[in-house]
């Protein structure tokens, strides 16, 4: 979990200093912030889904094999929870279309 941590705060961190812009002495630099947040805010959207549905299928997919190995016929009702939580990644990619289309 700590390394999970580390790896979140580096990535926050590499992404902050690219948001930045350079200084140029005696030159105007015009940066679009709308632009560059848009693609922020649809990569969080879309990274910040799918890993967590990465996540929950993991979890999902260990405890429905073994409920298969138990009781097979129990099958559709696995396959209806994994759809689920794939849903989540989907919500994801939506939600990054509706922030790229403004």
């Amino acid at each position: 979990m700590k390394s999970i941590v580390l790896l979140l705060l580096a990535t926050i961190a590499i992404s902050a200093t690219g948001l930045t812009g350079i200084a140029y002495a005696q030159e105007t630099i015009e940066v679009n912030n709308q632009s560059s947040m848009k693609l922020l805010g649809a990569g969080l959207a879309f990274g910040l889904a799918a890993a967590g549905a990465g996540i929950g299928l993991g979890q999902v997919g260990a405890a429905g094999l073994a409920v298969i190995s138990e009781n097979p016929a129990l099958q559709s009702k696995v396959f209806i929870f994994v759809g689920m939580v794939e849903s989540i990644a989907i919500y994801g990619i939506v939600m990054m279309f509706i922030i790229l289309g403004q």
